[in-house]
Protein backbone atom coordinates (compact mmCIF):
# COMPACT_ATOMS: atom_id res chain seq x y z
CA UNK A 1 0.00 0.00 0.00
CA UNK A 2 1.55 3.14 -1.16
CA UNK A 3 1.94 6.17 1.39
CA UNK A 4 -0.04 8.08 -1.18
CA UNK A 5 -3.06 7.38 0.47
CA UNK A 6 -1.78 8.16 4.15
CA UNK A 7 -4.06 10.83 6.06
CA UNK A 8 -1.70 13.51 6.21
CA UNK A 9 -1.87 14.07 2.06
CA UNK A 10 -3.96 17.08 1.69
CA UNK A 11 -1.96 18.70 4.24
CA UNK A 12 1.37 17.82 3.11
CA UNK A 13 0.65 18.95 -0.66
CA UNK A 14 -1.04 21.94 0.91
CA UNK A 15 1.85 23.06 2.84
CA UNK A 16 4.41 22.46 0.83
CA UNK A 17 3.20 24.35 -1.88
CA UNK A 18 2.34 26.85 0.72
CA UNK A 19 6.27 27.09 1.30
CA UNK A 20 6.95 27.70 -2.45
CA UNK A 21 5.05 31.11 -2.43
CA UNK A 22 6.78 33.05 -5.04
CA UNK A 23 7.76 36.17 -2.97
CA UNK A 24 8.35 34.20 -0.01
CA UNK A 25 11.48 31.51 0.97
CA UNK A 26 12.59 29.74 4.05
CA UNK A 27 14.69 31.32 6.87
CA UNK A 28 17.02 28.54 8.38
CA UNK A 29 17.71 29.66 11.81
CA UNK A 30 18.46 25.59 12.55
CA UNK A 31 21.86 26.28 13.95
CA UNK A 32 22.86 23.30 16.81
CA UNK A 33 24.06 24.72 19.93
CA UNK A 34 27.39 23.96 18.98
CA UNK A 35 27.33 25.69 15.00
CA UNK A 36 25.41 28.65 16.62
CA UNK A 37 28.38 29.17 19.25
CA UNK A 38 30.69 29.73 16.55
CA UNK A 39 28.49 32.42 15.18
CA UNK A 40 28.17 34.07 18.41
CA UNK A 41 31.88 33.86 18.91
CA UNK A 42 32.54 35.65 15.71
CA UNK A 43 30.85 38.90 17.60
CA UNK A 44 32.25 37.59 20.99
CA UNK A 45 28.78 37.00 22.34
CA UNK A 46 28.30 33.84 24.80
CA UNK A 47 26.60 30.63 23.61
CA UNK A 48 24.31 30.78 26.43
CA UNK A 49 20.48 29.70 26.06
CA UNK A 50 19.72 33.84 26.91
CA UNK A 51 21.96 34.86 23.86
CA UNK A 52 20.58 31.98 21.36
CA UNK A 53 17.07 33.28 22.15
CA UNK A 54 17.97 36.87 21.95
CA UNK A 55 19.22 36.44 18.36
CA UNK A 56 16.25 34.55 17.31
CA UNK A 57 14.09 36.48 18.85
CA UNK A 58 15.76 39.60 17.00
CA UNK A 59 15.14 38.05 13.71
CA UNK A 60 11.51 36.58 13.99
CA UNK A 61 10.19 39.88 15.42
CA UNK A 62 12.00 42.10 13.04
CA UNK A 63 8.30 44.16 11.75
CA UNK A 64 7.86 43.32 8.27
CA UNK A 65 10.57 40.50 7.83
CA UNK A 66 8.22 37.67 8.17
CA UNK A 67 6.18 39.05 5.55
CA UNK A 68 8.89 37.52 2.98
CA UNK A 69 9.17 34.18 4.65
CA UNK A 70 6.88 31.41 4.65
CA UNK A 71 9.09 28.58 6.74
CA UNK A 72 11.37 28.86 9.50
CA UNK A 73 13.74 26.38 10.24
CA UNK A 74 13.84 25.79 14.35
CA UNK A 75 17.12 23.69 16.16
CA UNK A 76 14.79 21.56 18.84
CA UNK A 77 15.08 24.11 21.19
CA UNK A 78 14.04 27.10 19.41
CA UNK A 79 10.90 25.03 19.01
CA UNK A 80 10.41 25.44 22.51
CA UNK A 81 11.19 28.47 23.64
CA UNK A 82 9.78 31.56 24.05
CA UNK A 83 9.99 35.45 23.62
CA UNK A 84 11.16 37.68 26.85
CA UNK A 85 7.55 38.61 26.80
CA UNK A 86 6.52 34.73 27.26
CA UNK A 87 5.20 33.60 23.57
CA UNK A 88 6.21 30.56 22.05
CA UNK A 89 7.94 31.29 19.13
CA UNK A 90 6.03 28.82 17.20
CA UNK A 91 2.59 31.12 18.33
CA UNK A 92 4.81 34.32 16.85
CA UNK A 93 5.32 32.10 13.63
CA UNK A 94 1.86 30.74 13.33
CA UNK A 95 0.53 34.43 13.84
CA UNK A 96 2.18 35.58 10.86
CA UNK A 97 1.22 32.72 8.58
CA UNK A 98 4.89 31.15 8.58
CA UNK A 99 5.10 27.34 8.70
CA UNK A 100 7.57 26.22 11.90
CA UNK A 101 10.14 23.49 10.54
CA UNK A 102 12.57 21.28 12.74
CA UNK A 103 16.22 19.84 12.08
CA UNK A 104 15.61 16.50 12.60
CA UNK A 105 18.95 14.85 11.14
CA UNK A 106 21.54 13.80 13.60
CA UNK A 107 24.45 14.81 11.94
CA UNK A 108 27.34 13.01 9.95
CA UNK A 109 29.17 9.78 10.37
CA UNK A 110 32.23 8.63 8.10
CA UNK A 111 30.93 5.81 5.58
CA UNK A 112 33.46 2.84 6.42
CA UNK A 113 35.79 2.46 3.17
CA UNK A 114 35.29 5.77 1.52
CA UNK A 115 37.86 8.45 1.46
CA UNK A 116 36.26 10.74 4.20
CA UNK A 117 32.79 10.43 2.72
CA UNK A 118 29.70 10.70 5.29
CA UNK A 119 26.27 9.98 5.76
CA UNK A 120 23.73 11.23 8.02
CA UNK A 121 22.22 9.64 11.21
CA UNK A 122 19.20 10.03 12.91
CA UNK A 123 16.86 7.32 11.81
CA UNK A 124 16.47 5.17 14.96
CA UNK A 125 13.85 7.11 16.72
CA UNK A 126 12.59 9.56 13.79
CA UNK A 127 9.11 9.03 13.84
CA UNK A 128 8.67 9.17 17.50
CA UNK A 129 10.20 12.62 17.37
CA UNK A 130 8.34 13.44 14.13
CA UNK A 131 5.54 13.01 16.17
CA UNK A 132 6.21 14.81 18.72
CA UNK A 133 7.79 17.75 16.98
CA UNK A 134 4.02 17.38 15.01
CA UNK A 135 2.64 18.32 18.24
CA UNK A 136 4.49 21.15 19.10
CA UNK A 137 3.06 23.42 15.81
CA UNK A 138 6.48 21.75 13.54
CA UNK A 139 4.79 21.32 9.47
CA UNK A 140 8.03 20.65 7.70
CA UNK A 141 11.26 18.74 8.60
CA UNK A 142 15.02 19.48 7.79
CA UNK A 143 17.60 16.50 7.12
CA UNK A 144 21.13 17.46 5.02
CA UNK A 145 23.24 15.08 3.41
CA UNK A 146 26.60 15.80 2.24
CA UNK A 147 28.26 14.51 -0.50
CA UNK A 148 32.30 16.01 -1.71
CA UNK A 149 33.42 16.51 -5.15
CA UNK A 150 36.97 14.86 -5.20
CA UNK A 151 38.84 13.37 -8.09
CA UNK A 152 37.02 10.20 -7.25
CA UNK A 153 34.46 11.28 -5.28
CA UNK A 154 31.21 11.08 -4.72
CA UNK A 155 31.73 7.54 -4.42
CA UNK A 156 28.78 5.56 -6.01
CA UNK A 157 28.43 3.94 -2.15
CA UNK A 158 27.91 7.71 -1.20
CA UNK A 159 25.43 8.65 -3.11
CA UNK A 160 23.27 5.67 -2.76
CA UNK A 161 23.80 5.71 0.88
CA UNK A 162 22.75 9.25 1.00
CA UNK A 163 19.86 9.14 -1.65
CA UNK A 164 18.32 6.09 0.53
CA UNK A 165 18.81 7.98 3.89
CA UNK A 166 17.24 11.04 2.31
CA UNK A 167 14.03 9.27 1.40
CA UNK A 168 14.05 7.15 4.20
CA UNK A 169 13.72 10.22 6.25
CA UNK A 170 10.82 11.88 4.13
CA UNK A 171 8.48 8.81 3.68
CA UNK A 172 8.90 8.77 7.80
CA UNK A 173 8.22 12.35 8.45
CA UNK A 174 5.12 12.31 5.66
CA UNK A 175 3.86 9.45 7.85
CA UNK A 176 3.82 12.14 10.92
CA UNK A 177 2.21 14.82 8.62
CA UNK A 178 5.73 16.59 8.37
CA UNK A 179 6.97 17.87 4.92
CA UNK A 180 10.53 16.59 4.54
CA UNK A 181 12.88 18.94 2.54
CA UNK A 182 15.28 16.74 0.81
CA UNK A 183 18.72 18.34 0.98
CA UNK A 184 21.49 16.16 -0.94
CA UNK A 185 24.13 19.14 -0.39
CA UNK A 186 27.31 19.23 -2.81
CA UNK A 187 29.72 20.65 -0.96
CA UNK A 188 31.50 23.81 -2.66
CA UNK A 189 35.21 22.92 -1.60
CA UNK A 190 37.27 22.50 -4.64
CA UNK A 191 39.01 23.51 -7.88
CA UNK A 192 36.55 21.85 -9.84
CA UNK A 193 34.40 23.99 -12.92
CA UNK A 194 31.11 24.38 -13.36
CA UNK A 195 30.71 21.41 -15.99
CA UNK A 196 31.96 18.90 -12.87
CA UNK A 197 29.93 20.17 -10.47
CA UNK A 198 26.63 20.08 -12.98
CA UNK A 199 27.61 16.55 -13.54
CA UNK A 200 27.75 15.22 -10.17
CA UNK A 201 24.36 17.16 -8.96
CA UNK A 202 22.37 15.58 -11.88
CA UNK A 203 23.87 12.09 -10.76
CA UNK A 204 23.16 12.77 -6.84
CA UNK A 205 19.86 14.05 -7.86
CA UNK A 206 18.79 10.99 -10.17
CA UNK A 207 19.76 8.97 -7.78
CA UNK A 208 17.49 10.98 -5.07
CA UNK A 209 13.93 10.77 -6.72
CA UNK A 210 14.91 7.23 -7.76
CA UNK A 211 15.34 6.16 -3.85
CA UNK A 212 12.22 8.70 -3.00
CA UNK A 213 9.94 6.68 -5.40
CA UNK A 214 11.34 2.92 -4.35
CA UNK A 215 10.34 4.61 -0.76
CA UNK A 216 6.77 5.91 -1.83
CA UNK A 217 6.94 9.54 -1.05
CA UNK A 218 4.33 11.49 -2.12
CA UNK A 219 6.37 14.23 -4.02
CA UNK A 220 4.02 16.92 -3.69
CA UNK A 221 4.23 17.15 -0.48
CA UNK A 222 7.98 17.14 -0.45
CA UNK A 223 10.67 20.24 -1.05
CA UNK A 224 14.26 19.89 -2.67
CA UNK A 225 16.69 21.83 -0.85
CA UNK A 226 19.57 21.27 -3.43
CA UNK A 227 23.09 23.37 -4.14
CA UNK A 228 23.40 25.91 -6.76
CA UNK A 229 25.81 24.45 -9.74
CA UNK A 230 28.69 26.31 -9.47
CA UNK A 231 32.32 26.34 -9.63
CA UNK A 232 34.51 24.94 -6.55
CA UNK A 233 35.40 27.54 -3.94
CA UNK A 234 39.50 27.27 -5.75
CA UNK A 235 38.28 27.76 -8.92
CA UNK A 236 37.47 30.66 -11.18
CA UNK A 237 34.47 32.35 -10.74
CA UNK A 238 31.25 32.86 -13.46
CA UNK A 239 28.53 34.90 -14.33
CA UNK A 240 25.28 34.72 -11.98
CA UNK A 241 23.43 34.07 -15.61
CA UNK A 242 25.71 30.93 -16.20
CA UNK A 243 25.05 29.63 -12.45
CA UNK A 244 21.63 30.14 -13.18
CA UNK A 245 21.44 28.45 -16.51
CA UNK A 246 23.45 25.47 -15.31
CA UNK A 247 21.35 24.96 -12.39
CA UNK A 248 17.94 25.44 -13.88
CA UNK A 249 19.17 23.11 -16.81
CA UNK A 250 20.79 20.07 -13.88
CA UNK A 251 17.29 20.36 -12.35
CA UNK A 252 15.08 19.91 -15.38
CA UNK A 253 16.87 16.74 -16.39
CA UNK A 254 16.46 15.46 -12.44
CA UNK A 255 13.46 17.20 -10.64
CA UNK A 256 10.52 15.71 -11.57
CA UNK A 257 7.45 18.34 -11.68
CA UNK A 258 5.68 17.23 -9.25
CA UNK A 259 7.80 18.97 -6.61
CA UNK A 260 6.42 22.32 -5.21
CA UNK A 261 9.30 24.30 -4.88
CA UNK A 262 13.24 24.37 -4.97
CA UNK A 263 14.19 25.96 -2.16
CA UNK A 264 18.28 26.52 -2.48
CA UNK A 265 20.66 26.57 0.27
CA UNK A 266 23.58 29.52 0.29
CA UNK A 267 26.70 27.07 0.72
CA UNK A 268 28.85 29.56 1.58
CA UNK A 269 28.10 31.66 -0.93
CA UNK A 270 27.89 35.89 0.38
CA UNK A 271 24.89 37.19 1.21
CA UNK A 272 24.76 39.24 -2.19
CA UNK A 273 25.80 36.24 -4.66
CA UNK A 274 23.24 33.99 -3.10
CA UNK A 275 20.45 36.23 -3.70
CA UNK A 276 21.64 37.16 -7.25
CA UNK A 277 21.95 33.66 -8.57
CA UNK A 278 18.99 33.09 -7.32
CA UNK A 279 17.69 36.46 -8.65
CA UNK A 280 19.11 35.31 -12.09
CA UNK A 281 17.47 31.86 -12.36
CA UNK A 282 13.52 33.24 -12.05
CA UNK A 283 14.62 35.70 -14.78
CA UNK A 284 15.60 32.94 -16.97
CA UNK A 285 13.44 32.36 -19.63
CA UNK A 286 12.31 28.74 -20.77
CA UNK A 287 10.74 25.73 -18.81
CA UNK A 288 10.52 26.02 -15.08
CA UNK A 289 7.57 23.44 -13.43
CA UNK A 290 8.76 24.35 -9.63
CA UNK A 291 8.70 27.88 -8.18
CA UNK A 292 12.64 28.58 -7.30
CA UNK A 293 13.06 29.69 -3.74
CA UNK A 294 15.75 30.14 -0.71
CA UNK A 295 16.17 28.51 2.39
CA UNK A 296 19.05 30.29 3.70
CA UNK A 297 21.05 30.36 7.11
CA UNK A 298 24.34 32.07 6.85
CA UNK A 299 23.17 34.38 3.33
CA UNK A 300 20.02 35.88 5.75
CA UNK A 301 21.64 36.36 9.01
CA UNK A 302 25.44 37.35 8.50
CA UNK A 303 25.26 41.04 7.82
CA UNK A 304 22.46 41.26 10.84
CA UNK A 305 25.10 39.03 13.05
CA UNK A 306 27.99 41.89 12.68
CA UNK A 307 25.34 45.23 13.01
CA UNK A 308 23.88 43.73 16.40
CA UNK A 309 27.26 42.38 17.77
CA UNK A 310 25.13 40.89 20.88
CA UNK A 311 24.23 44.63 21.76
CA UNK A 312 20.94 45.06 23.12
CA UNK A 313 21.39 49.18 21.36
CA UNK A 314 21.82 47.46 18.02
CA UNK A 315 18.98 45.85 18.00
CA UNK A 316 17.18 48.21 15.56
CA UNK A 317 20.15 48.63 13.26
CA UNK A 318 20.32 44.01 13.04
CA UNK A 319 16.99 44.54 12.38
CA UNK A 320 17.00 46.28 9.47
CA UNK A 321 20.17 45.09 8.26
CA UNK A 322 17.90 41.62 8.14
CA UNK A 323 14.71 43.30 6.78
CA UNK A 324 16.83 44.06 3.72
CA UNK A 325 18.11 40.42 3.11
CA UNK A 326 14.34 39.42 3.29
CA UNK A 327 13.21 42.11 1.01
CA UNK A 328 16.24 41.07 -1.49
CA UNK A 329 15.73 37.47 -1.14
CA UNK A 330 12.05 37.57 -1.48
CA UNK A 331 12.21 39.96 -4.77
CA UNK A 332 14.33 37.64 -5.71
CA UNK A 333 11.78 34.63 -6.24
CA UNK A 334 10.05 37.07 -8.56
CA UNK A 335 12.91 37.82 -10.40
CA UNK A 336 13.17 41.79 -9.51
CA UNK A 337 15.83 42.25 -7.50
CA UNK A 338 17.51 45.23 -8.39
CA UNK A 339 20.57 44.87 -5.76
CA UNK A 340 19.66 47.49 -3.87
CA UNK A 341 20.61 45.85 -0.44
CA UNK A 342 24.07 45.26 -1.75
CA UNK A 343 25.81 48.14 0.11
CA UNK A 344 24.87 46.70 3.99
CA UNK A 345 28.02 45.83 6.12
CA UNK A 346 29.00 42.00 5.34
CA UNK A 347 26.97 41.37 2.51
CA UNK A 348 29.50 40.56 -0.19
CA UNK A 349 32.00 38.26 2.04
CA UNK A 350 31.98 34.85 1.18
CA UNK A 351 30.79 32.71 4.27
CA UNK A 352 32.47 29.44 2.76
CA UNK A 353 34.07 27.26 5.61
CA UNK A 354 35.92 24.42 4.22
CA UNK A 355 33.70 21.23 4.94
CA UNK A 356 31.20 22.88 6.78
CA UNK A 357 29.67 21.09 9.70
CA UNK A 358 26.33 21.95 11.53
Amino acid sequence: MSAYCGKYAEELKKNATYIGTPGKGILAADESTGTIGKRLASINVENIEENRRSLRELLFLTPGALECISGIILYEETLYQKTKDGKLFVDVMKENNVLPGIKVDMGTIAIAGTNGETTTQGHDDLAKRCAKYYAAGARFAKWRAVLKIGPNEPSQLSIDLNAHGLARYAIICQENGLVPIVEPEILVDGSHDIDRCAYVTEVVLAACYKALNDHHVLLEGTLLKPNMVTPGSDAPKVANEVIAEYTVRALLRTVPPAVPAVVFLSGGQSEEEATLNLNAMNNLQGKKPWSLSFSFGRALQQSTLKAWAGKEENVEKARAAFLARCKANSAATLGTYTGDAAGGEGVSESLHVKDYKY
